[in-house]
């Protein structure tokens, strides 16, 4: 018994099953070998996973190595006794840590979704009598006993089913109950071909069954699904990897020229040790931006804000950034690019075609007969009669409940009853007298009930079935043989588009007849074909345009779906995904190698029957080709796969709380159109990131460029640590976060999305940040040393060193709204959080200079309106030469594009 759990149950009969289990099906297990086999698997349920303690991860946010620096500095500072700089410096670090801490949101909460479909008790056989147990003490071997609405506590091997139904869609994307069967299959028969196999966490839609427990616990599919989770590697977003190999070369640059200049002070200068340390640390300090983590937290949080109004809600910060450089979105066909409510859009009678409107459960639509006309039942009798035999035949039930229609019972039951409410004139139900329930061996169901005073029987089925039982077909006037050609090949026309096609027929009795009850044998003779209903999940409106606008940004969209091969490519044609004619099914994808999966996932738009291996392989193989990929879905089975993508895309209505919990975004309308809305604000997010790290470093080059003059010059240092960390912080925490509002560029949607393996500063980034830092730590070091060699006071000197890198910086911001459009254009005033942010940044400055309190702290002191000439002159100066700098640089590209076109080429994204 060590490995029964691991066997091909669906490919065995039910006796060898049984005998393989050493179990009964009459007498199940006694209660002793239950005990016993408790002991050996263990309970059924699913593994627990670690928790990391909150303080645990509060401490992992300082795990970073430009905090590890300024910690360090903080200590060098205490022990120079200097402790308002050092309180000052833990402050700043812990502020950083706890942000992040704030933001953060782990998957972990997947586990618990799972563990909440998992059933609370089982209906088993034991010692030969029933009994209710907790299903948590459910073992293999066990004889369970399934029943309508029962939710299925563990995978069983099928020993009787009747008329068994079991809504699997969260399991295997199948959009409609699926019948089951007992009998033994193929053993490379998929998962959602399994008919004869019912799994843990799905729910028993009708009828009634036997099964035998073949798999509990962490052996279940749910129970894969459940480890698939917990082992995907989280992968960092592009953002946080160019973040890391950007703060490592930082760290690297900071300590190496902090160590040569505290060198060449020491050695070739005549400073103080002490003095010398303490300019040093204002040196690494002044070349952290310390400030930027917490700015690129609040942008990025403002960004979830903004995607939150456009209803996406987004659970992990760099999640919104990750958008704008999607490559490929994988996405589940069933309740995401379809509605999930199977909907009637075609009949077919013997002499004519009716073309259905609308969509979903909603009776909101009409009934087109032969392209032109709207049918009306009352003037023609066959339509009549087979929307009657479609609500009459019938055991579902459609409700309204706060204009949303909900379906009660099975789905292709339900749309015969919108269908019905589409009609042009009121069909009603009528009342049964004898019912001859769906059986999977007949392949149909049958009512007796009574018409304008004759007894009639009502037929519903699998089209083929009612084929080879009808002689006849209904036509406008009467009655013709029945054309077995003309119907099987409207059945294989529908079956190509990827429809579902159900039968619909009737029996009238002789008018003496009244009978009370009916059986098959009624129906073996004059049967009546009325016609065929096609029937699709079908796909959302918007979604076709959305993939359009998807394209055009140079996102493919791909459908990985655990419906039909026909139906997902019929689908994928009418979205736009795929050519209608190519696909590839999961049980070929599980032969492949790891490069042939790697280019078939390249190749393919379509993938079909995929399980939820296959799917996460899928993702696994578009990732490893350099995409950025996304992926949306609403099941369980989407769990893995929405945890492995680069973004997870759960369904906020209609999908599981697995799915939620396992998937960075939440879409809140369940439209998949939300998601172009998301990756337009994803780019427009990266882009004002990259503005701000353009608008903030120039303020730390300046700083230590000064810093470093002054210790080759063996001049005094102009700002100290505590002054350093006032104009780091306010610039980036208050002037750059205005920045975070402007509107998305012209053209971002039309470009392909970015590398991510591209660096976070490109060259001309470079230059842009060295070229402001020289002018600007330039500039400000000819004040400084202007002043001191006129006799002004340190102090003085100091606090209008920082005005002036300030007020600079606060010009710069304007420059900086735009990568290289000019600053003054149309919209100037739109992003109206640049002139607050100005106006406050005016009042902090003034704070610092005038309040005795702030003096005190920071080491400043009141100045005369003189003195502010030149920081707003330096600041004024700054401005016009960087707009001459982009105005250069914009005519340098324009003639590399015009070379470019003339050459031919047509590659523009070179050039540029």
């Amino acid at each position: 018994m060590a490995k029964k759990q691991d066997k091909l149950w669906h490919a065995m009969d039910s006796q060898r099953t049984l005998e393989a289990l050493e179990t009964s099906r009459e007498q199940g297990l006694s209660g002793s070998e239950a005990t016993a086999r408790l002991n050996r698997y263990g309970r059924n349920e699913l593994p627990e996973g670690k928790k990391s303690p909150a303080a645990l991860k509060f401490v992992k946010h300082f795990n970073d190595v430009l905090i590890y620096i300024l910690l360090v500095a903080a200590v060098i500072m205490a022990l120079l006794g200097h402790w308002t700089d050092t309180i000052v410096i833990i402050i700043v670090a812990i502020v950083n840590a706890a942000i992040g801490f704030v933001q953060e949101h782990r998957a972990e909460q997947a586990l618990e979704g799972i563990k909440n479909m998992l059933s609370p008790e089982a209906q088993v056989l034991r010692d030969s009598n029933p009994a209710a147990i907790e299903a948590a003490e459910l073992v293999p071997g066990d004889i369970v006993l399934l029943n309508t609405g029962d939710r299925i506590p563990a995978d069983l091997r099928l020993l009787s089913s009747s008329n068994l139904k079991v809504e699997e869609s969260a399991l295997t994307g199948e959009s409609t109950s699926v019948e089951k069967q007992t009998e033994a299959l193929e053993e490379d028969a998929p998962l959602g071909d399994r008919t004869n196999m019912v799994f843990s966490g799905t729910t028993v839609a009708s009828g009634t069954g036997i099964g035998v427990a073949v798999a509990t616990g962490g052996k279940t599919e749910l129970g894969k699904i459940n480890q698939s989770i917990a082992s995907v590697e989280e992968i960092r977003t592009p953002l946080l990897q160019q973040t890391a190999r950007f703060g490592k070369m930082v760290s690297v640059v900071i300590v190496a020229v902090a160590a040569l200049m505290f060198g060449f002070g020491y050695g070739l200068r005549d400073y103080e040790t002490g003095e010398l340390l303490l300019s040093v640390i204002g040196l690494a300090v002044a070349a952290i931006p310390e400030g930027l983590p917490a700015i690129l937290s609040i942008i990025l949080a403002i960004g979830v804000q903004n995607m939150a109004r456009r209803k996406a809600i987004v659970r992990n910060l760099p999640s919104v950034e990750t958008l704008g450089a999607v490559s490929v979105i994988c996405s589940d066909k069933t309740g995401t690019l379809t509605k999930n409510e199977m909907t009637v859009t075609s009949v077919v009678t013997s002499m004519h075609e009716y073309g259905v409107t609308g969509t979903g459960y909603a009776p909101e639509g009409e009934i087109i007969r032969d392209e032109d006309k709207v049918a009306d039942p009352e003037q023609d009798r066959t339509l009549k009669h087979l929307l009657i035999c479609g609500v009459t035949c019938n055991d579902s039930v459609l409700t309204e409940e706060q204009g949303q229609w909900k379906l009660q019972g099975d789905p292709t039951e339900g749309c015969l009853l919108t269908l019905a409410g589409k009609a042009q004139s009121e069909v009603t139900e009528l009342k049964t007298r004898s019912k001859l329930p769906f059986d999977s061996e007949y392949k149909y169901m049958a009512v007796l009930t009574e018409y304008e005073g004759r007894s009639v029987i009502y037929i519903k089925g699998a089209p083929d079935r009612l084929f080879e039982m009808a002689d006849r077909q209904a036509e406008d006037d009467g009655e013709t043989p029945f054309d077995a050609d003309f119907w099987n090949g409207q059945m294989q026309a529908h079956a190509r588009k990827g429809q579902r096609v159900i039968g619909l027929a009737m029996k009238e009795l002789p008018e003496d007849s009244s009978p009370e009850q009916i059986d098959h044998d009624d129906l073996k003779e004059g049967l009546v074909l009325l016609g065929l209903a096609g029937i699709v999940d079908p796909p959302r409106d918007e979604v076709v345009d959305a993939i359009r606008e998807c394209q055009n940004a140079g996102i493919e969209v791909k459908m990985i779906t655990g419906d039909h091969k026909e139906t997902a490519m019929a689908i994928g044609e009418q979205l736009g995904i795929g050519d209608g004619k190519h696909s590839i099914e999961g049980r070929e994808l599980d032969n492949l190698s790891a490069e042939e999966l790697k280019e078939a996932a390249q190749k393919y738009s379509i993938f079909a029957r995929t399980s939820p291996q296959n799917k996460l392989q899928l993702v696994e193989a578009l990732q490893s080709s350099g995409n950025i990929c996304a992926m949306t879905g609403d099941g369980v089975n989407d769990a893995p796969a929405l945890k492995r993508a680069d973004v997870g895309v759960a369904m906020g209505i209609k999908g599981t709380e697995v799915s939620k919990d396992a998937s960075e975004m939440v879409l809140a309308d369940d439209n998949f159109s939300t998601i172009v809305k998301a990756v337009k604000e994803g780019r427009r997010v990266y882009d004002n990131l990259k503005k701000t790290i353009l608008f903030i470093l120039p303020t730390n080059g300046a700083e230590s460029f000064l810093i470093m003059a002054s210790i080759l010059l063996g001049t005094m240092i102009p700002l100290t640590p505590i002054q350093i960390l006032w104009v780091n912080m306010v610039s980036s925490v208050t002037v750059s976060l205005a920045l975070a509002f402007e509107r998305i560029e012209p053209g971002a949607m039309k470009r392909p999305p970015r590398n991510p393996a591209a660096p976070l500063l490109s060259g001309y980034y470079i230059f842009r940040i060295l070229f402001v830092s020289v002018l600007l730590g330039g500039g400000t070091l000819a004040m400084n040393m202007s002043m001191l060699s006129n006799g002004y006071e340190q102090a003085v000197v100091n606090t209008v060193t920082m005005q002036t890198i300030v007020l600079a910086q606060m010009f710069h911001l304007f420059n900086c709204r735009t990568e290289l459009g000019p600053a003054i254009r149309k919209g100037f005033f739109d992003n109206k959080a640049v002139f607050v942010v100005s106006g406050l940044l005016v009042v902090l400055q003034l704070s610092i200079t005038y309040l005795p309190f702030m003096n005190r702290v920071f080491g400043t002191v009141p100045i005369g309106l003189p003195y502010w000439s030149f920081p707003l002159l330096m600041g004024a100066a700054l401005f016009v030469i960087i707009e001459l700098e982009k105005a250069v640089t914009r005519g340098i590209i324009r003639r590399r594009h015009e070379s470019v076109d003339a050459s031919g080429n047509g590659d523009h994204s070179a050039a540029a």
